[in-house]
C-alpha cells in the first residue's frame, strides 16, 4: 500500500523551462561565457546548478560552478516565479491522490522558498505535507538525502512510498533511498532514458498517476 507520494518539481509538477533558460543565459553572460542552446539548457533541468554548469561548459572548476550558481539564483529571485507555471493536471491529480489518503511532498534541487512561492501563488501550497528544497540538504539528487528527509517529515517508510519524477537523476535518488519510482514523461527524458534504472511505472501525464499509484 502506498502511504506517501513524493514529487520532483521542475518538469514534473511545473513548466519552468522559460525561467531556467533565462537564468542560465544570464549567468553565463555575466561570466563572459558563450550562451548554450535552449534545448541543451532544458536537458539540464533537474540537475544541481553546479552540475548544470559542468554539463553546459565542460568546466569542472568548483569555484566557477559556485559563481554560476550564485548568479543563477540572483536572477531567479527576480524572474523565476513569474516564468514558471504549474501543469494544468497538477491540481486535480493532487486532489485525487489526497482523497485516497497518501501524504504528499516535494523533493527538488530547486530552492524550497521558490517552490513555496509558486505553490502559494497558485493556491496549492496546502496540498503538500512536506517540501524539501536545495537549501535543506547537504547533497542534491541523486543523493537520497532529500527523499529521506521528506519521508521522515511525513512519517512514511521507504517501502510505503513512491517518488515521481521526469529525469533519470530522480530515478537514481529513489533507488538510493529504497523508494519505488514512477517516471512521468513530461520533461525532456524519454522512456528509453530509464531503461537501465528501476522504474515501477510510466505515466505520460500526471492525469495517469492516481490510477498507476493505486496499482502499486
Amino acid at each position: 500500500m502506498v502511504r506517501g507520494v513524493l514529487f520532483d518539481f521542475d518538469l514534473t509538477l511545473a513548466e519552468s523551462s522559460r525561467g531556467t533558460v533565462e537564468c542560465t543565459t544570464y549567468a553565463l553572460a555575466r561570466l563572459g561565457l558563450p550562451s548554450a542552446a535552449e534545448d541543451a539548457i532544458r536537458r539540464t533541468i533537474g540537475l544541481s546548478l553546479e552540475e548544470t554548469f559542468r554539463v553546459l561548459t565542460r568546466n569542472a572548476d568548483p569555484a566557477a560552478a559556485k559563481g554560476f550558481a550564485a548568479l543563477f539564483v540572483a536572477r531567479a529571485d527576480e524572474v523565476m516565479v513569474s516564468l514558471t507555471s504549474l501543469f494544468p493536471e497538477a491540481a486535480p491529480t493532487l486532489s485525487q491522490l489526497r482523497r485516497r489518503g497518501p501524504k504528499t511532498g516535494v523533493v527538488s534541487t530547486k530552492y524550497r522558498y521558490r517552490i513555496e512561492g509558486i505553490l502559494r501563488r497558485d493556491g496549492l501550497l496546502s496540498a503538500f505535507d512536506a517540501i524539501v528544497g536545495r537549501e535543506d540538504v547537504s547533497l542534491p539528487k541523486p543523493h537520497p538525502e532529500g527523499i529521506e528527509r521528506a519521508l521522515h517529515a511525513i512519517g512514511v517508510a521507504p517501502a510505503e512510498a513512491v517518488f515521481v519524477g521526469d529525469h533519470p537523476v530522480d530515478a537514481r535518488a529513489a533507488s538510493a533511498a529504497g523508494v519505488r519510482f514512477v517516471a512521468v514523461l513530461t520533461g525532456t527524458s524519454a522512456a528509453t532514458d530509464f531503461r537501465e534504472l528501476p522504474v515501477a511505472g510510466f505515466a505520460r501525464s500526471l492525469v495517469n498517476l492516481p490510477r498507476l499509484v493505486r496499482r502499486l
